[in-house]
């Protein structure tokens, strides 16, 4: 008769799990060292299988991935493939950060940072690209201000509101404020700056050229930001190697030095380089299938006269590719680590603005798509106008929840605007109605 205690697997080694080890340890698969290969290497796509699906509570909506898939497939209407598929992509998002942090933690502070802000954005890459290839131009456009507005405002906000919450007394019961690094935080806020003026000297130029004909504005439009493109590309390289070469230390974040004196033990990854590499490709790939579907029912949920394309990109797609990087800032915001809730809200947006969004552009020059920086002016003004906000907000170093109630004020404020302006939706049912 077995025992719980009995070897799986029939693992070789001395260690003895029970069923429940076999379904919910994370540090060890059954058979994982076993000499047969035939018992080793399922042991081991188990255990990478198992220590994913445990990696956070919100996996449990991986069930809307095959559910997305077929109503994709079987064409079950804009808006069940578009729904499916929308709750399908927030747990893949998941699951792709999760995979990125096990990989970070084996590069340092800043490179893992910087790998973890690359991958974090990866859903929103992979969504535009798929509609650009369709041609949803405005969909890219708006998405990509959406992530940049989402992370300055909505996931800073956040961190500011709930860090200041559950850090406003002192040991004493003191009223304190919440500190991070003013030079890591005025550097970028000068980038997001510089993004700001690439969006407004576009509109500007359109607005100048307001007489000319169409094609001739067309072009100059598109000159001029695939010129900007390279130069904003190279510039995020500058800044790269200014933050990971000549000033690596001014983007040390303060919270890892205080955590490793306060006798904090680090966590361990859970996978290994190869697992987590292995983890983040077949996600990609599922994400890409996922967006395919989605993307090719917005026209038509669109149609319906609901919901703008605008806000789709604006609100919807954001919250779904930074889900996860939402909860990570506000739990280390909570563990009053600023430095590292900064770097993942204000990073992720410089590096949507400066590296993904020139770099559809250029995408769009290779595959024939007419992608520009030329945003409608109501976006131009609303990217602006919230780099403004923020700037001031952060230029003190310090932070409290009534800052965090301001930027998130700001942003339902922008995200009831959008909500009201039905934008081209309604062209669309105009155009249907009256061929």
């Amino acid at each position: 008769m077995n025992h719980e205690g009995t070897p799986l697997l029939g693992d070789s080694g001395n260690a003895r799990l029970s069923v429940k080890d076999f379904f919910f340890n994370k540090r060890y698969a059954p058979g994982a060292e076993s000499p047969n290969p035939l018992v080793r290497f399922p042991a081991r796509l188990w255990n990478i299988f198992k220590v994913t699906l445990l990696s956070s509570w919100i996996n449990l909506l991986l069930v809307f991935v095959p559910l997305g898939i077929v109503a994709g497939i079987q064409e079950w209407g804009a808006t069940w493939v578009f729904t499916l598929n929308f709750f399908a992509i927030i747990p893949l998002a998941a699951v792709l950060s999760f995979a990125t942090e096990e990989i970070a933690h084996r590069l340092g502070e800043t490179l893992g940072g910087l790998v973890n802000a690359t991958f974090g954005n990866a859903v929103e890459l992979i969504v535009s690209v798929v509609a650009l290839r369709a041609g949803e131009i405005e969909v890219v456009q708006a998405s990509m201000l959406g992530s940049i507005l989402s992370n300055l405002l909505l996931v800073l906000g956040m961190c500011f509101f709930l860090g200041g919450i559950y850090n406003m007394r002192d040991a004493d019961g003191n009223a304190q404020e919440q500190s991070f690094a003013t030079g890591t935080a005025q550097t970028t806020c000068s980038l997001m700056a510089l993004a700001s003026a690439s969006m407004i000297i576009p509109a500007a130029l359109y607005g100048v050229l307001d007489q000319a004909e169409d094609d001739h504005k067309a072009s100059s439009i598109l000159f001029l930001s695939r010129g900007t493109s390279v130069i904003l590309l190279s510039l995020y390289c500058l800044y790269l190697f200014f933050a990971l070469h000549t000033h690596k230390k001014l983007f040390e974040p303060e919270a890892a030095v205080e955590s490793g004196d306060s006798g904090e033990e680090p966590e361990l990854p859970l996978l290994g380089p190869w697992s987590a590499a292995l983890v983040l490709i077949l996600v990609t790939l599922i994400i890409s299938v996922c967006a395919d579907h989605m993307v090719a029912s917005i026209d038509d949920l669109v149609a319906t006269g609901k919901i703008s394309k605008n806000f789709i990109g604006l609100i919807l797609i954001p919250i779904v590719g930074n889900a996860a990087e939402h909860v990570t800032a506000c739990v280390v915001a909570v563990k009053n680590k600023m430095d590292l809730a900064m770097g993942v809200a204000i990073g992720s947006s410089i590096q949507i603005a400066l590296l993904v969004t020139p770099a559809l552009v250029m995408l769009g020059w290779a595959i024939g798509q007419p992608m520009t920086l030329h945003f409608e002016t109501f976006e131009t003004i609303a990217f602006a106008l919230s780099v403004m906000v923020v700037t001031y907000t952060v230029q003190d170093g310090k932070s409290n929840y009534l800052e965090g109630a301001m930027l998130l004020g700001l942003y339902i404020i922008i995200a009831v605007a959008f909500w009201a302006s039905p934008g081209k939706a309604l062209d669309k049912v105009l155009t249907l109605v009256n061929p």
